[in-house]
């Protein structure tokens, strides 16, 4: 028997059989042990190197658009009407005003839709519906751009021609499943002593939801909404293909046309081949990073803000 005062306990493997244990005395490391703390200690070390293996190819990324396109920034770059002819002589105006109205309709179009999907899975699916609808959303989230672009190209650009409108659904599509899981997320974090409340009270399901559940949850799907406008407003290949026979260089904000967008006026401007306009293209990427920060951003900071608000 092992005595309260010995310094080690024997492995559990070294002890005779009928020997017993005492739970007082100090326990040492086994042979199992210490192999798991290894590998334990070598999954960490990946872990916090490929987290800043990733914070410096981003840090790589930024300096080299800063390094080139700061140069190009001005008043004039942000306001003027692009210049065809001699990109350096105009500006990136109408991609701005483009992108916004691509992105803003695509918002319009996708938001909805999401947060009534979020709604169904958080409130009324079953769980093999939610199951479906889960797996829907995932199958969504991992389609290949291009692959929704060609498939809007033919409902939509084959037989009426290209439209900032069909760029805005296929944008819409890509941002579906992102508010959708996150809108879901945040329903699932709103206590149910709420919900419980309102059908103490009498108050219908979807009075309770409309009256209580949303209105607490409105911070998240709001900061849900701004990253996953965020991610299409960078989404190039959409654009290309929907969107990209723009007539004229002046700012236009009619959805039934085609509209410029400032991915478009990357790829249009590398594709060019002139010095000045691989310039500009550096400097509009600087616009559209800068755009795209400041959005995440934001919307981190919106959701930290509501979740103090809620005591989350």
């Amino acid at each position: 028997m092992i005595g309260p005062g010995d310094q080690t306990a024997p492995d559990t493997d070294d002890r005779p059989l009928g020997a017993l244990y005492d739970p007082t005395a100090p326990l040492t490391a086994s042979g199992n042990l210490r192999r798991r703390a290894a590998i334990s200690r070598v999954f960490e070390t990946g872990a916090i190197g490929s987290a800043l293996l990733a914070v410096g190819v981003f840090c790589v990324i930024v300096e080299a658009v800063v390094a080139r396109g700061g140069s190009v920034l001005s008043f004039g770059f942000l306001t003027k009407d692009l210049n065809q002819v001699d990109p350096a002589m105009g500006g990136i105006a109408p991609a701005i005003v483009g992108t916004a109205v691509i992105v803003a309709v695509a918002t319009a179009i996708a938001m909805p839709l999401g947060v009534l999907v979020a709604i169904f899975l958080a409130e009324f699916a079953g769980r093999r519906s939610a199951r479906a609808v889960r797996m829907a959303l995932d199958l969504m989230n991992g389609l290949p751009t291009v692959v929704v672009a060609i498939m809007v190209f033919g409902l939509l650009v084959d037989h009426h021609g290209d439209s900032a409108f069909a760029a805005s659904l296929a944008l819409a599509i890509i941002m579906l499943p992102l508010i959708a899981r996150s809108s879901h997320q945040v329903l699932m974090l709103v206590p149910s002593t709420l919900r419980e409340a309102a059908d103490a009270l009498g108050v219908s399901r979807w009075r309770g939801v409309v009256g209580v559940v949303l209105p607490s949850a409105l911070g998240g799907i709001v900061t849900a909404t701004i990253l996953a406008a965020a991610r299409a407003a960078g989404e190039t290949v959409p654009l290309i293909l929907l969107t990209s026979l723009v007539i004229g260089g002046n700012v236009q904000v009619n959805p039934a046309h085609a509209l410029n967008g400032m991915p478009l006026t990357i790829f249009n401007d590398l594709e060019s081949g002139v010095p000045a306009g691989i310039a500009q293209a550096w400097g509009t990427a600087l616009v559209l990073m800068a755009i795209i920060l400041a959005a995440n951003i934001g919307a981190r900071v919106f959701l930290a803000r509501n979740r103090r608000r809620l005591g989350l």
